[in-house]
């Protein structure tokens, strides 16, 4: 138990677990933006409910009062697309919200580390003519 113990309170499992409860909040408030905006936007060509929008694949498409397909194939490809929207728009905040930043403080940490190792070359290098002139002999 000592060592599940230790697991658990490692930094990237407390972080992992912070991840996924933000993720989740996150979730919620994409689909609150698709529900309600993205889907009225939509809702002007067509139907306002994304989910309502469906094909009938084969036959005369019947649906029962409970919402079951009674006779046809029917396609709903409405909640595909809410869905494929939802999960563009969070990629998307993703993206330039997390991963953009990230990718420039990675780069200028990188610019800097390179800046700080040609400085520590020119040092090691000054110093070795330093020592290169004491230790020569003199005329």
């Amino acid at each position: 138990m000592k060592g599940f113990k230790e697991f658990l309170l490692r930094g990237n499992v407390v972080e992992l677990a912070v991840a996924v409860v933000i993720g989740a909040a996150f979730t919620n408030i994409v689909n609150a933006f698709v529900k309600g905006v993205i889907n009225p936007i939509v809702g002007v060509f067509g139907t306002k409910d994304l989910a309502s929008y469906s094909s009938c694949l084969k036959g005369p498409c019947e649906v029962s009062a409970t919402g079951e397909v009674t006779s046809g194939i029917l396609i709903l490809w409405g909640g595909v697309l809410s869905a494929a929207l939802q999960f563009l728009i969070t990629a998307a905040v993703v993206y330039f919200a997390l991963i953009v930043p990230m990718n420039r403080l990675a780069a200028r940490r990188k610019t800097d580390a390179e800046k700080a190792a040609e400085l520590e070359a020119k040092e090691v290098k000054l110093l070795t003519e330093i020592r290169d002139a004491l230790v020569a002999p003199t005329r």
